[in-house]
């Protein structure tokens, strides 16, 4: 095998690992107002991430950099051509980091309230936009001879991407109740499961449209299998719900997002940015690639590490694996700001 296609395989299982787990991050944050009635409740919803948040966005910056070594051409396009929605990204996303280390440092409902705002922006706006972003890339972009982005803003909200972005997001709603329902106990272990019943149909429908499209614009036969299996495990995940069975609808939550993602990469391959102007025009994984020396080294760098950074963060989950309720939560303090050193 070609270490193009092996860097593509491995960026795809990065973005893959990205979205399985901040998708139910960001889900976490969006249910934040609509699963916390009181402030106490809403720290047992922000406590269910508080221990992996972070370390969940490194697949990201992983992804990002991997890119960038392995596909510079791919990673200048991308994140020139999409600046503004990337911009908006990281903006959120910083927005977000912030505001769950800064919610707790005033005993001031207003003050919390504020940052339980900015926790929700933070976690609604990257849910839709990777989604714009990855059908974008997918259905492809005008791009000029040079391979550079020539087009607008306005070209990237089309109606596939529209669906795209309302597809994660509802996808990524649920993936967030399911794993409420999966760590807590009490009311919000109940309610959290309720939501997910309606969330499940909002994922279904939009998910189930926005895979069939893309199917039949730029599938292959091997992607009817995996959209077969994203609606497989959208299906067992609203059935398992339904029965109280949180491990299994997480499973098929879980599958669902893997599938789709998976669907995206094997429509878009052997093109990594296809272009919609001229064909010749189009990013493939083979004149978008850094060298072939490049790619060796790093190659064996990914061989040494990732399973070291796999292997951690599994350990992580299993030690904060527990339930968690209001029980567990003690009298908010407030804590001073610590100066800016």
């Amino acid at each position: 095998m070609e270490l193009t296609t092996v860097w593509f395989i491995i960026i795809a299982f990065l973005w893959t690992s990205y979205f399985f787990l901040e998708g139910f991050d960001f889900g976490v944050g969006m249910l934040l107002p609509v699963l916390g009635r009181d402030d106490t409740e809403r720290r047992v919803v922000i406590n269910t991430i508080g221990p992996v948040w972070d370390g969940n966005e490194v697949w990201f910056i992983v992804a990002g950099a991997a890119m960038f070594a392995a596909f510079p051409e791919w990673y200048a396009t991308l994140f020139s051509g999409f600046y503004l929605p990337l911009l908006a990204i990281l903006l959120a996303l910083i927005v977000r980091g912030v505001a769950f280390e800064y919610r707790g440092k005033r005993d001031d409902p207003r003050w919390r309230a504020r940052w339980d705002l900015a926790i929700f922006v933070g976690s609604l706006v990257p849910a839709f936009v990777w989604g714009v972003a990855f059908a974008n890339i997918v259905r492809g972009v005008p791009l000029d001879a040079r391979h550079e982005y020539a087009g607008t803003l306005a070209d990237l909200l089309g109606p596939y991407a529209l669906l795209g972005g309302l597809t994660t997001t509802a996808l990524f709603v649920l993936h967030g109740a399911v794993f409420l329902a999966l760590k807590t106990s009490g009311g919000i272990r109940f309610r959290a499961r309720r939501v997910a019943s309606v969330a499940a149909v909002a994922a279904i429908a939009s998910g189930g449209t926005f895979l069939l499209v893309t199917q039949f614009q730029q599938g292959k036969p091997v992607t009817w299998l995996t959209v077969a299996g994203a609606a497989a495990g959208l299906v067992l995940a609203a059935v398992a719900n339904r029965n109280g069975r949180e491990g299994w609808a997480f499973v098929g939550t879980g599958a669902a997002i893997v599938l789709a993602v998976a669907t995206l990469f094997l429509a878009l391959f052997p093109d990594v940015m296809p272009s919609t102007t001229v064909a010749a025009h189009s990013l493939t994984t083979e004149n978008a690639s850094s060298s072939a020396y490049t790619l060796k080294i790093m190659t064996w760098v990914a061989a040494v590490f990732t399973p070291i950074v796999m292997i951690y963060q599994g350990w992580t989950y299993w030690v904060f694996r527990k339930r968690i309720g209001t029980a567990q939560i003690p009298a908010a303090k407030a804590r001073k700001a610590e100066p800016v050193r």
